[in-house]
């Protein structure tokens, strides 16, 4: 009597899940990765746009280091490629001012945009055009800038 009681229990056992058990799991997963998803996503947009304000801020700082020791700005034709190698005919370089060419680029992978002389009376200006490459914007598109 108790031989086909453990037959049965075993071949139970080795029939595994059903097709409706799979595409049970299956929907529950595809629920919770459709809500969790967006969270997510939103929270790398967010990060990847602080952390270029974060960049703006130290080039910012470099530029002001630069300035003091060369006596001047880069011209807009030199850009932020002169704080990784010295341009010509500037006296008292004394860089690199960074380590990596990829600190000039923005989270984004676009290079950061500088302008000698800036707008508004401002000496210069760093811009990043956020996540979508354009001017303006709201949230991860918004611009930034060294200014505000």
């Amino acid at each position: 009597m108790d031989e086909p009681t453990i037959a049965a229990r075993s071949r139970r056992r080795a029939r595994g899940f059903t097709l409706i058990e799979l595409l049970a799991v299956l929907v529950i997963l595809g629920l919770i990765s459709a809500l969790v998803a967006p969270r997510v996503f939103g929270f790398l947009g967010r990060a990847k746009h602080e952390t270029a304000g974060t960049q703006i801020d130290r080039l910012d700082g470099i530029l002001d280091i630069y300035r003091l020791e060369t006596g001047t700005l880069p011209t807009e034709a030199q850009g932020l490629g002169a704080l990784l190698s010295a341009p010509a005919g500037v006296a008292g370089w004394n860089g690199p001012y960074i380590k990596k060419a990829e600190s000039l680029t923005d989270p984004w992978g676009a290079p950061y945009i500088y302008r000698n002389p800036g707008s508004e009376n401002r000496p210069y200006e760093i811009v990043s055009l956020g996540a979508d490459g354009r001017p303006g914007g709201t949230g991860d598109d918004a611009d930034l800038n060294n200014w505000e």
